[in-house]
């Protein structure tokens, strides 16, 4: 069963890292080059359209771009929603059907999340779904596009919203991770769906057999909890769901996500509080999953992805994590449900978004105004 702005920012800064675990990896030799491929404003993630190189890209403002990679030709999407921008609120994730794989872009489902206002000073995350409807592969706006799912409930502040999206291996369900919105207690309260993990049905309702289907309302939607802000979400090849989210002072932490888990938050951390309160640290047997490696100080992951592709065979199988803070791509090992971390490969700027090209390149987005989409790519 389920059992001040300024120092929030303080996870996200620049730091000297180094896992918990043991000392920090030693400087490799990249395995990659690195190609500048274009520019965006405060991109926040990015998926290819499966079957395809036409790279979708989201900025926190509102805007939705397409990026077709084999010419460089950019251009804006329309029919995205109207976002509540500010702070770390707007335009968040993007995603697709796996199974909706073709040359053609028209007519395939598109999953978006993004900040939404509510009444007063209150926001929330929401997930809406539409379809692609494409004149040209650069020419392309979403119809139809419904909010099939809230945050519950809205609240006060425009931090931790999470609203991380991915499509269950088999195409069958939607996961969507939900941040705790700064507001700590919620994570442990089953009433509400702040800091959890929601299992979906792809039409936004409850999938059946999650761990309180029979309560009903938004319990029964809950997979996981006990979350803070979850920034990255991906699939192994065994079909297991991974997450990476912020820590407080220290402790980020990577989870393999199981249901009907209880990740502790905050009433377990591996870092303490802002003001230097402290929190009990993760430990066998106190009632909570622990996590496969933590990091203190912090890495700050902006975004995750678990490496699949063939063109980077050393990274088969690994946790790529772009860094805010730390400035780096984190690779991390997956050994059976613990982790280890390789290698930092060091960038002079906050990295954001990461996605895998069809080809098994890797493409990473800067954090920011005017950030830089680089392209990885074997040397």
């Amino acid at each position: 069963m389920l059992s001040t702005p300024a120092l929030m920012l303080a996870s996200c800064g620049v730091e000297k890292l180094g896992a918990e675990t043991g000392d920090s990896p030693a400087a490799p030799a990249e395995p990659y080059k690195v190609t500048d491929v274009a520019a965006f404003e405060e991109p926040w993630a990015m998926a290819f359209a499966p079957g395809t190189g036409m790279l979708f890209v989201t900025e926190k403002s509102g805007t939705l771009t397409v990026l077709d990679t084999a010419t460089g030709t950019k251009a804006t999407v329309s029919g995205a929603p109207k976002v509540d921008y500010g702070g770390q609120g707007g335009l968040g994730d993007v995603a697709f059907l796996p199974a909706e794989s073709s040359a053609t872009l028209s007519g395939r489902t598109i999953y978006l999340s993004w900040a939404e206002a509510g009444e007063g000073d209150t926001r929330g995350a929401a997930v809406g779904r539409g379809k692609l409807v494409c004149a040209a592969a650069t020419a392309c706006g979403i119809e139809g596009l419904t909010v099939i799912w809230r945050q519950t409930p809205k609240v006060t502040g425009r931090g931790h919203y999470s609203h991380r999206l991915a499509i269950s291996p088999d195409g069958k369900y939607l996961f969507v991770a939900s941040g705790e919105r700064q507001k700590m207690q919620p994570a442990q309260d089953t009433s509400v769906t702040l800091g959890k993990i929601v299992r979906l049905n792809l039409d936004g309702t409850p999938a059946a057999g999650n761990p309180m289907a029979d309560k009903g309302g938004v319990t029964a939607e809950i997979w996981s909890m006990g979350h803070r802000n979850i920034l990255g979400m991906d699939w192994d090849a065994a079909g297991r769901l991974w997450e990476v989210e912020h820590g407080p002072a220290g402790g980020d932490e990577l989870n393999l996500v199981t249901a009907g888990a209880n990740y502790g938050w905050p009433v377990r951390s591996n870092g303490d509080h802002y003001n230097g309160d402290p929190i009990p640290d993760h430990e066998a047997g106190d009632g909570f999953a622990q996590p496969a490696i933590s990091w203190n100080p912090v890495i700050a992951p902006g975004d995750m992805l678990i490496y699949s592709g063939k063109m980077f065979p050393a990274w088969k199988g690994h946790a790529l994590m772009t860094g805010l803070g730390s400035q780096a791509l984190i690779d991390v090992a997956i050994e059976g449900e613990g982790a280890r971390e390789v290698a930092r490969h060091e960038f002079d700027k906050r990295l954001r978004a990461i996605a895998q090209g069809p080809d098994g390149a890797v493409w990473i987005a800067e954090n920011g105004k005017g950030a830089r989409l680089f392209k990885l790519s074997a040397k």
